[in-house]
């Protein structure tokens, strides 16, 4: 894309420039969109498991719903509390939907289509993706509520407990690959499971870690089980209490775009990304999106199989869950993959 604007007589800065917006907007744009049918998607296998229809009126076979709910949203009144400070109460939707967009810049969607093919791109994943918690901690300290407040609280000792587990869970993997690099993770998967299945989570050292990623990535969105931080029962609607209008609908988007990075991170980082799922040529003939696609639309169907059949935990169990299992589970299986790989890749320990 640079080289076409330099082309057509722009400087390489310009190029540069403008090259970046386009790919910005290329991915922006779609996963707004994708925003919006997800939801859809969702209110449908919810309903499909309560064995009701779901949304069916707005649109053929319901459609439009996101969208006319979207709307309803933005011609609503945004309401302000006298007692919060107006503007960090403002800028915490926008700092959270920001966040959900940023991280996105490093996934790679195919061989090379990718906005920033950086060397570390699973440091800034988990660097940019910890930001998330600060729209939450933001927007509830400058409502000036007392269940706002609560909820940040817990969304702040609920982020760190899951982050650090998330952490050694991606230790291993970068133990197995040699590199932070997202595309070369994906290809180092390339007939990596039983020498025929593209994926990291055939094996038996890294399927656990797996696991603990993928429970750990709907505590890290806060979504059922683990959705302590917007308990109706005890918190009303937790941070988003005093929220009203499009600022509420912002922290939804950033909720929204959150899991469907999770799914494509999911896909990526063990389940062998854009790569087909078996080493077989005649499936390298799909592009390599499609199979990204179809892995993270399968990810988000088991995200809503859980939040429609698995009752939401107590506070006491999700912390013990985060700190007394995930934790001490994920440092030894770090210990298991350095040992294993000394043993097997490095010819065991020096002498």
């Amino acid at each position: 894309m640079t080289a076409l604007f330099q082309h057509w007589g722009a400087s390489y800065e310009w190029a540069w420039f403008w090259s970046m917006v386009i790919g910005i907007l290329v991915i922006a744009l779609p996963l707004m969109l994708a925003v919006a049918m997800i939801i859809y998607a969702e209110r449908k296998i919810w309903a499909a498991i309560a064995l009701r229809r779901g949304p069916n009126v707005v649109g053929p076979w319901g459609l439009l719903q996101s969208f006319a709910d979207g709307l309803k949203v933005f011609l609503k009144e945004t309401i302000i509390p006298t007692s919060a400070n107006k503007g960090l109460f403002l800028i915490a939707p926008i700092v959270t939907f920001t966040v959900a967009l940023i991280v996105w810049a490093v996934v790679p969607f195919q061989a090379g289509v990718v906005l920033a093919d950086v060397n570390v791109g699973l440091l800034y994943v988990l660097a940019a993706s910890s930001l998330g918690v600060y729209g939450v901690i933001v927007a509830g300290w400058a409502s000036n509520s007392k269940y706002p407040f609560f909820s940040a609280l817990r969304a702040a000792a609920q982020m760190v407990s899951y982050e650090v587990s998330i952490g050694f869970v991606l230790i291993c993997v970068v133990l197995y690959s040699s590199t932070f690099n997202l595309s070369d993770i994906v290809l180092q998967q390339k007939g990596f499971g039983l020498g025929i299945v593209n994926a990291y989570a055939f094996n038996l050292l890294l399927f656990p870690m797996w696991v603990v990623f993928f429970i750990s990535s709907m505590a890290e969105t806060f979504r059922t089980p683990f959705d302590l931080v917007e308990a109706e029962s005890e918190l009303v609607a937790g941070h988003q209490t005093e929220y009203s209008s499009m600022s509420f609908a912002l922290f939804w988007l950033g909720e929204y775009a959150n899991v469907i990075l999770m799914c494509a991170l999911n896909a990526t980082i063990f389940w062998g990304g854009w790569l087909p799922p078996v080493d077989w040529a005649p499936l390298y003939l799909i592009p390599g999106i499609v199979w990204l696609f179809a892995k993270m639309l399968f990810f988000f169907f088991c995200f809503g199989w859980v939040k429609a059949t698995v009752p939401r935990y107590r506070y006491d169990q999700l912390m013990r869950l985060g700190w007394k299992i995930f934790l001490p589970l994920s440092l030894i299986f770090v210990v298991l993959v350095s040992g294993w790989l000394m043993l097997t890749r490095y010819g065991g320990p020096a002498a």
